[in-house]
């Protein structure tokens, strides 16, 4: 195994110290766009194609989840066209997700709020859960309507209901608070990605990163590319993670 990692090139990650679970904040697609001249929906459409570039990659070194920020709870702030433009890009590509799923056993889970996206969008997250459902191996979660904080108070909600009528009792736990959360079932993300140049988690798995390494770069989604990725892994494989404990 050592003398297989040694041949490993500059940069590129060891297969031993590959994150479990790496979760990425796609930032950056619009002013990407606009260096390039191009309206910001130029630059949504470009990261989109990118995230099925990087998503099979990390399928490839063997990645087992790729959790993505796409479109939070507060971006339905933004200008109508680019909102649209968004669910257009996300409605073509949960249908062609959906048409090469079941060929290439990958499974795809929307981590968020569905009720809030059009019922056209509703049917294509119920059928790549369903057809998730049959397979095991590497899997996608993009965060659609998604917030942090919304989905630990909608985790609450739902306990509290489930307290209520009984179907739960005893002192509430983080293990068993988990199990209320969109990522339920899941390893929390060992590694967080942010491109972009910003230095902030914006109310990304707020509950789940609680140990998660940081990694921030200057670089656009866009222009993120798997080299990028490799870079990202090798620092964090030089981090020395502790989960509060003394080593």
């Amino acid at each position: 195994m050592a003398e297989e990692r040694n041949n490993n090139k500059a940069g590129e990650p060891e297969q031993s110290g590959i994150p479990r679970h790496i979760a990425i904040i796609l930032d950056g697609n619009g002013r990407w766009a606009k260096k390039r001249g191009l309206p910001r929906t130029a630059g949504h459409a470009a990261g989109s194609e990118n995230f099925r570039k990087i998503a099979t990659y990390c399928r490839d070194i063997g990645v087992e989840y790729l959790t993505v920020y796409a479109f939070s709870t507060e971006n339905w702030q933004r200008p109508e066209d680019e909102v649209r433009t968004i669910m257009k890009l996300l409605e073509r590509y949960l249908n062609e997700a959906i048409s090469t799923m079941e060929r290439d056993h990958i499974r795809m889970k929307v981590f968020g709020d569905v009720s809030g996206l059009s019922p056209k969008l509703q049917k294509l997250v119920a059928k790549t859960n369903e057809i998730s459902s049959r397979y095991e191996g590497f899997q996608a979660n993009i965060c659609l309507n998604y917030g942090g904080r919304n989905e630990i108070v909608s985790a609450a909600r739902r306990y509290a209901e489930d307290y209520a009528a009984g179907r739960v009792t005893g002192e509430l736990t983080e293990e068993q608070f988990g199990n209320y959360l969109y990522s339920a079932g899941i390893s929390d993300p060992d590694l967080l990605i942010r491109p972009g140049g910003e230095q902030r988690i914006s109310n990304f798995l707020l509950w789940q990163c609680a140990y998660s390494e940081f990694y921030f770069t200057d670089v656009l989604w866009p222009d993120f590319t798997s080299a990028e990725l490799d870079k990202a892994i090798a620092e964090y494989q030089r981090r020395d993670r502790r989960f509060g404990k003394v080593k």
